[in-house]
Protein backbone atom coordinates (compact mmCIF):
# COMPACT_ATOMS: atom_id res chain seq x y z
CA UNK A 1 0.00 0.00 0.00
CA UNK A 2 1.59 3.64 -0.83
CA UNK A 3 2.36 5.79 1.57
CA UNK A 4 0.83 8.92 2.01
CA UNK A 5 2.92 12.34 1.93
CA UNK A 6 0.33 14.73 2.79
CA UNK A 7 -3.74 15.65 2.78
CA UNK A 8 -4.68 19.01 1.32
CA UNK A 9 -7.92 20.16 2.58
CA UNK A 10 -8.92 22.69 -0.39
CA UNK A 11 -11.52 24.89 0.18
CA UNK A 12 -13.59 22.33 2.54
CA UNK A 13 -15.95 24.11 4.69
CA UNK A 14 -18.50 23.46 7.82
CA UNK A 15 -21.10 24.71 9.49
CA UNK A 16 -22.16 23.82 12.79
CA UNK A 17 -24.74 25.55 15.34
CA UNK A 18 -23.91 27.33 17.77
CA UNK A 19 -25.64 24.11 19.83
CA UNK A 20 -22.81 21.65 18.34
CA UNK A 21 -19.33 23.52 19.62
CA UNK A 22 -19.10 21.74 22.94
CA UNK A 23 -19.24 18.66 20.89
CA UNK A 24 -16.96 19.93 18.31
CA UNK A 25 -14.76 20.76 21.12
CA UNK A 26 -14.88 17.47 22.65
CA UNK A 27 -13.74 15.83 19.23
CA UNK A 28 -10.56 18.59 19.28
CA UNK A 29 -9.25 16.91 22.34
CA UNK A 30 -6.65 14.49 21.39
CA UNK A 31 -4.16 12.39 23.19
CA UNK A 32 -1.48 13.50 20.96
CA UNK A 33 -2.23 16.27 19.81
CA UNK A 34 -2.28 19.52 21.45
CA UNK A 35 -4.54 22.55 21.59
CA UNK A 36 -5.33 26.13 21.98
CA UNK A 37 -8.39 28.15 21.62
CA UNK A 38 -8.50 31.93 21.11
CA UNK A 39 -11.66 33.77 21.29
CA UNK A 40 -12.04 37.12 19.46
CA UNK A 41 -13.77 40.09 20.14
CA UNK A 42 -16.09 39.38 17.01
CA UNK A 43 -17.27 35.66 18.44
CA UNK A 44 -15.54 33.80 16.37
CA UNK A 45 -12.76 31.06 17.24
CA UNK A 46 -9.40 30.40 16.21
CA UNK A 47 -8.38 26.53 16.98
CA UNK A 48 -4.68 26.11 17.10
CA UNK A 49 -3.95 22.08 16.30
CA UNK A 50 -0.23 20.93 16.56
CA UNK A 51 0.99 17.24 16.73
CA UNK A 52 3.95 15.82 18.60
CA UNK A 53 5.93 16.48 15.34
CA UNK A 54 4.98 19.77 15.30
CA UNK A 55 2.90 20.12 12.30
CA UNK A 56 0.43 23.07 12.51
CA UNK A 57 -3.35 23.50 11.01
CA UNK A 58 -5.23 26.45 12.37
CA UNK A 59 -8.77 26.54 12.07
CA UNK A 60 -10.80 29.72 11.86
CA UNK A 61 -14.23 29.53 13.17
CA UNK A 62 -16.04 32.71 11.97
CA UNK A 63 -19.32 33.58 14.29
CA UNK A 64 -22.61 33.85 11.91
CA UNK A 65 -26.30 34.50 13.87
CA UNK A 66 -26.53 30.86 15.25
CA UNK A 67 -23.80 29.34 13.10
CA UNK A 68 -20.25 28.69 13.18
CA UNK A 69 -18.28 28.33 9.71
CA UNK A 70 -15.30 26.97 9.47
CA UNK A 71 -13.12 27.05 5.91
CA UNK A 72 -10.42 24.68 5.48
CA UNK A 73 -7.28 25.63 3.37
CA UNK A 74 -4.00 23.57 3.94
CA UNK A 75 -1.76 20.79 3.69
CA UNK A 76 -1.19 18.31 6.42
CA UNK A 77 1.84 15.92 6.64
CA UNK A 78 0.73 14.07 10.27
CA UNK A 79 -1.12 11.25 9.74
CA UNK A 80 -2.31 11.91 13.63
CA UNK A 81 -3.72 15.53 12.93
CA UNK A 82 -4.89 14.42 9.16
CA UNK A 83 -7.18 11.75 10.78
CA UNK A 84 -8.32 14.72 13.92
CA UNK A 85 -9.59 16.87 10.91
CA UNK A 86 -10.79 14.19 8.65
CA UNK A 87 -12.48 13.15 11.67
CA UNK A 88 -13.97 16.81 12.41
CA UNK A 89 -15.14 17.34 8.21
CA UNK A 90 -17.46 14.38 8.04
CA UNK A 91 -18.52 14.65 12.21
CA UNK A 92 -19.90 17.71 11.03
CA UNK A 93 -20.97 17.48 7.90
CA UNK A 94 -18.12 19.25 5.75
CA UNK A 95 -18.25 19.97 2.25
CA UNK A 96 -15.17 20.41 -0.27
CA UNK A 97 -12.31 18.76 -1.68
CA UNK A 98 -9.68 16.46 0.17
CA UNK A 99 -6.54 16.14 -1.62
CA UNK A 100 -4.44 12.61 -0.97
CA UNK A 101 -0.90 12.79 -2.21
CA UNK A 102 0.91 9.83 -2.64
CA UNK A 103 4.64 9.17 -4.67
CA UNK A 104 3.41 9.42 -8.05
CA UNK A 105 -0.41 9.57 -8.21
CA UNK A 106 -3.04 12.32 -5.87
CA UNK A 107 -6.26 11.08 -4.86
CA UNK A 108 -9.46 13.82 -5.29
CA UNK A 109 -11.89 13.15 -2.85
CA UNK A 110 -14.88 15.16 -3.26
CA UNK A 111 -17.45 15.94 0.15
CA UNK A 112 -21.17 16.62 0.29
CA UNK A 113 -22.53 17.01 3.75
CA UNK A 114 -19.56 14.46 5.11
CA UNK A 115 -19.64 11.68 2.99
CA UNK A 116 -17.73 11.00 -0.16
CA UNK A 117 -19.61 11.70 -3.10
CA UNK A 118 -17.04 10.95 -6.27
CA UNK A 119 -13.20 9.68 -6.20
CA UNK A 120 -11.25 10.39 -8.90
CA UNK A 121 -7.43 9.39 -9.24
CA UNK A 122 -4.58 11.29 -10.70
CA UNK A 123 -1.65 10.12 -12.57
CA UNK A 124 1.36 11.84 -14.64
CA UNK A 125 -1.14 13.12 -17.73
CA UNK A 126 -4.39 10.86 -16.71
CA UNK A 127 -7.30 10.53 -14.45
CA UNK A 128 -9.59 8.09 -13.47
CA UNK A 129 -12.78 8.12 -11.85
CA UNK A 130 -12.60 5.40 -8.43
CA UNK A 131 -15.86 6.21 -7.57
CA UNK A 132 -19.15 7.85 -7.73
CA UNK A 133 -21.85 7.86 -5.23
CA UNK A 134 -24.64 7.34 -7.03
CA UNK A 135 -28.63 7.85 -5.38
CA UNK A 136 -30.43 4.60 -6.00
CA UNK A 137 -33.64 5.38 -3.67
CA UNK A 138 -35.40 6.96 -7.34
CA UNK A 139 -34.40 3.77 -9.06
CA UNK A 140 -35.88 1.46 -6.61
CA UNK A 141 -38.93 3.42 -6.53
CA UNK A 142 -39.28 2.95 -9.82
CA UNK A 143 -38.94 -0.86 -10.05
CA UNK A 144 -41.03 -1.17 -6.75
CA UNK A 145 -43.57 0.55 -8.44
CA UNK A 146 -43.30 -0.68 -11.81
CA UNK A 147 -46.16 -3.50 -12.65
CA UNK A 148 -44.22 -5.14 -15.98
CA UNK A 149 -43.66 -8.41 -14.45
CA UNK A 150 -47.15 -8.84 -13.41
CA UNK A 151 -48.63 -7.68 -16.97
CA UNK A 152 -46.76 -9.91 -18.58
CA UNK A 153 -47.71 -12.76 -16.10
CA UNK A 154 -51.11 -12.27 -16.99
CA UNK A 155 -50.38 -12.22 -20.67
CA UNK A 156 -48.82 -15.66 -19.95
CA UNK A 157 -52.12 -17.30 -17.79
CA UNK A 158 -54.21 -16.02 -20.58
CA UNK A 159 -52.42 -17.79 -24.00
CA UNK A 160 -52.19 -21.11 -21.42
CA UNK A 161 -56.10 -20.44 -20.62
CA UNK A 162 -56.25 -20.46 -24.76
CA UNK A 163 -53.98 -23.04 -25.26
CA UNK A 164 -55.91 -25.34 -22.84
CA UNK A 165 -59.01 -24.67 -24.73
CA UNK A 166 -57.77 -25.85 -28.02
CA UNK A 167 -56.34 -28.93 -26.46
CA UNK A 168 -59.87 -29.83 -24.97
CA UNK A 169 -61.29 -29.28 -28.11
CA UNK A 170 -58.29 -30.86 -30.69
CA UNK A 171 -58.94 -34.51 -32.06
CA UNK A 172 -55.75 -35.34 -33.44
CA UNK A 173 -52.35 -36.98 -31.75
CA UNK A 174 -50.32 -34.71 -33.22
CA UNK A 175 -52.39 -31.61 -32.59
CA UNK A 176 -52.38 -32.45 -28.82
CA UNK A 177 -49.17 -32.52 -29.04
CA UNK A 178 -48.33 -29.28 -30.95
CA UNK A 179 -50.18 -27.84 -28.05
CA UNK A 180 -48.70 -29.78 -25.10
CA UNK A 181 -45.47 -28.43 -26.74
CA UNK A 182 -46.54 -24.68 -26.62
CA UNK A 183 -48.34 -25.45 -22.93
CA UNK A 184 -44.86 -26.47 -21.54
CA UNK A 185 -43.19 -23.57 -23.04
CA UNK A 186 -45.33 -20.83 -21.41
CA UNK A 187 -45.47 -22.77 -17.98
CA UNK A 188 -41.78 -22.06 -18.09
CA UNK A 189 -42.03 -18.32 -19.13
CA UNK A 190 -44.65 -18.55 -16.14
CA UNK A 191 -42.74 -19.85 -13.66
CA UNK A 192 -40.06 -17.80 -14.56
CA UNK A 193 -41.43 -14.87 -13.90
CA UNK A 194 -43.14 -15.94 -11.08
CA UNK A 195 -39.48 -16.31 -9.14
Amino acid sequence: MAQRLATEFVKARLMLPESQMSTFMLQVRDTHIRHSVRMLDSGNREILLEDEDGDLVMLSLEHRRTLYICEISCRISSPRLTHLVRKLFVSFKGNGMVRRIYPGFVMLDFYTEGSVRRIIELTQGASRLVFEHRDRLPELEYRFKSTDVETEIERVRRRVDLLLDRRRGAGEAEEVRRLDALLRTEAEKLFRLEA
